[in-house]
């Protein structure tokens, strides 16, 4: 194990009237990759700034590697005194002029933009070349990949592959974890839990350790302390009973190709009567412009009830121009858009124009009272309170007191309670943590009408929506069955396509090979099992490093199990990239 690079001993912070965590013993080593996972309000974001040093504990050390440089992107970077963009990316580092400017080119963002006028994306961007330019030792990223469209996390998921030191991330975004991080750190009911596995071997390990402590509650009788992990105990049932709603959602995926034609035109004009009666939103042959350019053409497609739809593509490519069409809100040059009369909704958008920071949680969800409707029903505020993760102690606490996550969840808990056939999400994901995911999920899923997603989480498209409408900035809109691995599959041919065709031509060779060579036609042929099966030996051996005793009782069988973990993703990746050059070479054959 190598020596750690940054350490806090003992720390501890007082919040409020009390401890928010103490006696946590944190340590980073040079390559660590590791993702900081937490509920709203665990207290992630604090823990980052002070391991950052950018506040001071009330207790412990922290030690620092001389000359080891700490970097922070925090997830709402503060431009008040700055003029442009440029003025904060090189705020404190003008020397970094070169590598700035290369990082905005790369990410896609005018540096040369006011400050005061910048989008959240922008705002964003400007962040992440001022931290990444300074060329930090350790990077700590809070939300690294809100307000970023899918373009932008791919390019800064490839620099972070890249990356030779050590960072630590808070995300929601599933899919970015998971290809990233190779340890995790859990802050839990105010203590820290580190586990030599990455986020893709978070869910095993924490169902290991509820079971324990489980287990051991009943050993020691202990009532009270089963009664206060009932949030832990309701999460562990929601993600189970969620495998069943994925199942559910691929049958209902599987319906919904049935009705969309292959060129990815609704093929609903003959679809039965019964289908033609749940149709909410007709959208034929619509066409959209500003100025010059097409942001929407020739656009037909047919939602129908319970169509749970994700809009995904790029900043500026249209999302929002296509979910304003679709639901009526600006009217098309060319085309018709026709609503069902009956068509109810509610709109929850990525601004979150929250609720006025002095009144109490109870005041947005029951006006004051102890009961809130909720479609219909009446249920005490306590109980709801329960169901969307909330401790029912804060019915009483003012909403300027949460936490950015934990005001998400209070809005979504009231707009939920309100009775509609139309939901409309404009970036959902943005400031949940997972197990507030999870609880979306669910919610989305058990929703007795119609979902409009816009998001650049893919992780929660391909485990909620249906048909993905996928935009790519030419006024085009793809119509695909599936969430969004299913777009980017549809989508890969053609991009690989427009490649070729910009590719010089070669002069012609004198031999053309025909077939592949025996050895290459072996590897062709073995490499997928064989990748399959190094894939679950790594899958066996985080499961056997999840266990959080290990070390303390087995110090050589965890350097074993870490060690033989490093060498069998080496070599999945070198299999990996074998068998798709192997693959492109077929594809040229023929």
């Amino acid at each position: 194990m190598s020596a750690p690079v940054l350490a806090f001993e003992d720390l501890g912070l007082v919040q409020g009237s009390g401890w928010l965590f103490r006696h946590l013993d944190i340590y980073i080593q040079p390559r660590d990759r590791l993702a900081l996972i937490g509920r709203n309000g665990a207290g992630k974001t604090t823990l980052l700034k002070l391991l950052a040093g950018a506040i001071e504990a009330d207790e412990g050390r922290r030690t620092v590697v001389p000359g080891t440089k700490v970097i922070m992107l925090e997830q709402e970077p503060s431009l008040a005194g700055f003029a442009t963009l440029r003025d904060y990316a090189l705020a404190g580092n003008p020397a970094a002029a070169h590598e700035v400017e290369a990082i905005a080119d790369q990410i896609g963002i005018d540096l040369s933009r006011e400050a005061a006028t910048a989008s959240g994306g922008e705002r964003r961007r400007a962040a992440i070349a001022r931290a990444l330019a300074q060329e930090p030792d350790v990077l700590l990223l809070d939300e690294p990949t809100n307000h970023l469209d899918i373009a932008a996390i791919d390019w800064l998921e490839q620099w972070l592959g890249r990356y030779n030191g050590a960072f630590v991330a808070i995300s929601h975004d599933r899919t970015f974890l998971t290809r990233l991080t190779r340890q995790t750190l859990w802050l839990d009911r105010g203590t820290i839990r580190r586990a030599e596995v990455g986020f893709g071997g978070f869910e095993a390990w924490t169902e290991k350790v509820y079971e324990d402590e489980a287990r051991n509650a009943q050993r020691l009788d202990a009532r009270l302390k089963i009664e206060e992990h009932w949030l832990q105990r309701g999460v562990t049932g929601r993600r189970r009973r969620n495998q069943g709603r994925l199942a559910q959602l691929k049958e209902m995926r599987a319906q919904r190709a049935a009705m969309i034609g292959p060129q990815g035109q609704a093929a609903l004009a003959v679809a039965s009567d019964d289908t033609k009666t749940k149709v909410v939103i007709d959208a034929e042959h619509v066409t959209k412009r500003f100025g010059d350019r097409d942001v929407i053409r020739d656009f037909s497609f047919r939602v129908t009830r319970k169509d749970r739809i994700g809009v995904v593509g790029a900043n500026g490519a249209g999302k929002t121009t296509l979910l304003k069409l679709l639901t009526g809100e600006l009217p098309p040059d060319e085309g018709v858009v026709k609503l069902a009369k009956t068509l109810d909704g509610i709109v929850i958008d990525q601004q979150r124009s929250l609720m006025a920071p002095d009144k109490r949680v109870r005041d947005v969800l029951a006006d004051g009272g102890d009961w809130v409707t909720v479609l219909g029903e009446k249920k005490h505020v306590h109980g709801y309170l329960k169901e969307f993760l909330f401790d029912p102690s804060l019915a009483d606490a003012r909403v300027g007191t949460l936490s950015g996550g934990e005001r998400s969840r209070l809005l979504l808990a009231r707009e939920f309670a309100r009775h509609s056939n139309l939901l409309v999400l404009d970036e959902p994901t943005n400031d949940l943590d997972l197990e507030t995911l999870d609880l979306l999920q669910e919610v989305i899923a058990d929703y007795d009408g119609t979902v409009l997603i816009v998001s650049h989480d893919r992780d929660f498209l391909d485990r909620t929506v249906t048909v993905t409408l996928g935009l790519d900035g030419s006024g085009k809109v793809d119509i695909v069955a599936g969430g969004y691995e299913d777009w980017e599959r549809q989508r890969a041919p053609k991009t690989e396509a427009k490649k070729a065709a910009a590719r010089p031509a070669e002069p012609p060779r004198e031999k053309v090979r025909t077939k592949l060579s025996y050895k290459d036609q072996r590897d062709y042929d073995n490499l997928p099992a064989e990748i399959e099966k190094i894939e679950a030996g790594i899958a066996r051996d985080e499961a056997a490093l999840a266990d959080p005793d290990l070390y303390a009782k087995n110090p050589k069988r965890f350097d074993e199990l870490t060690k033989a973990i490093d060498a069998a993703r080496a070599r999945k990746d070198e299999a990996e990239m074998r068998w798709l050059e192997l693959a492109e070479m077929v594809e040229a054959l023929g």
